[in-house]
């Protein structure tokens, strides 16, 4: 049987691809250090694992609304309020099965056959497969690293044609860990207001800012902005709970509606026992939140100076999220590769270091470095790639 079009034109995810090359030779007694996560090395909160097991035992185990748990809804409408001075109805919430899904619902229910989606480079791999799934078509805009991998309102106001339907913004960044300021955002804002264009803000990586940086969503700059924005985020980065499965989107409700529909015939509901871990992850303290973050700044302010040890890198600082992306265009030119694809392949082979090729995100010259594992394996994955490239130097 001949597959869809539509599948056909999915690329496998580079960053899962990585993994299961790393699990493999993992499996064969090979001391892989895998820096391709991207999830918190840390485990779910025990307050959190033990109110899904109280649910469990209760028998709070059968389906829920399909949009999600009203009082679940109502724990990110709180959220929400506190940390971003935003307020939304129940109805203009809905609890997906991670962010991913809430993302891939929400182009199912805004896209027609060649409507385009603008999506800034380095991007998250999974923005153009959702996009392309939903017969749209992805745009790529180049965010230069020279202006920390961050697009201008000039670019995006080229890039709009009559087909443009949305852009993405994700802010911090997967995988450059950059953030937009305020003042960026608010300039952005404008040309999608003055074009129409939908705002997707993926904000999954918000409670991970470090140094002075403050996260800023766009949607509370102004209420003209929250109108044309949808706000994407989840438990998944910030309480170590990427298993789960519990994300969510919110915004104007006729979308949020149109994705309950699609959400009631694919997954009937997020699981249930997940969304009330969700809900004591919200409604009870939030130190754990501010510990790993902090945990995650402190490995950063470690690794970042030795990475640039490492012959031919260089690399923007990050100021969120738990990636470097360094620039190693002139490492592989001094180990005599022609991508970062066959310098990666070889570092697995030979260093047993997994990271992931910055192709995948559409940079083919960088690479992507996890930083969500212990600061002690980190470090003797970086001694690993510099002896591996001063070796290849000889």
């Amino acid at each position: 049987m001949e597959l869809s079009k539509r599948v056909q034109s999915v690329t496998p995810s580079a960053t899962l691809a990585i993994t299961a090359k790393a699990n493999e030779l993992r499996a064969h007694g090979k001391d892989v250090i895998g820096l391709g996560a991207g999830e918190p090395d840390f485990n779910t909160p025990a307050h959190i694992i033990e109110a899904a097991h109280a649910c469990a035992v209760q028998g709070l185990t059968k389906y829920t609304a399909a949009s999600g748990l009203p009082k679940l809804k109502a724990e990110i409408q709180k959220k929400l309020a506190k940390d971003q001075n935003l307020s939304y109805e129940l109805n203009e919430i809905i609890v997906c099965s991670g962010a991913k899904h809430a993302l891939y619902t929400l182009f199912q229910v805004i896209l027609n056959e060649g409507d385009e989606v603008i999506i800034p480079t380095p991007y998250w791999v999974s923005y153009p497969e959702f996009v392309k799934l939903a017969d749209g078509k992805p745009v790529f805009l180049t965010a230069e690293e020279e202006n920390d991998f961050k697009i201008t309102p000039e670019q995006l106001e080229a890039a709009i044609t009559p087909k443009t339907k949305a852009l993405i913004l994700n802010s911090p960044s997967n995988p450059t860990g950059m953030l937009y300021t305020k003042e960026e955002l608010e300039a952005l804002g404008k040309v999608c207001l003055a074009h129409h264009v939908l705002i997707v803000s993926d904000e999954i990586y918000e409670k991970l800012v470090y140094g002075n940086h403050r996260h800023v969503s766009i949607a509370e700059i102004n209420p003209d902005f929250k109108e044309h924005t949808i706000i994407i985020n989840g438990v998944s980065k910030s309480h170590a709970m990427t298993g789960w499965r519990i994300g969510y989107a919110v915004g104007n409700k006729e979308i949020i509606s149109a994705m309950t529909s699609v959400a009631s015939h694919s997954t009937s509901n997020p699981t249930t026992t997940s969304q009330y871990a969700a809900i004591a992850a919200y409604e009870e303290s939030q130190q754990c939140v501010e510990d790993m973050r902090k945990a995650f700044e402190s490995r950063l302010e470690v690794i970042y100076p030795k990475l640039l040890e490492i012959p031919g890198v260089s690399c923007k600082k990050p100021q969120g999220a738990f990636y470097l992306f360094p620039n190693v265009s002139e490492t592989i030119k001094l180990c005599g590769y022609n991508s970062v694809d066959e310098f990666a392949t070889d570092l697995l082979k030979e260093a047993l270091v997994a990271i992931v090729p910055g192709s995948g995100f559409g940079a083919p010259e960088n690479m992507r470095l996890s930083y969500a594992t212990s600061l002690e394996k980190f470090e003797e994955a970086l001694t690993r790639i510099k002896n591996f490239v001063e070796n290849k130097m000889k």
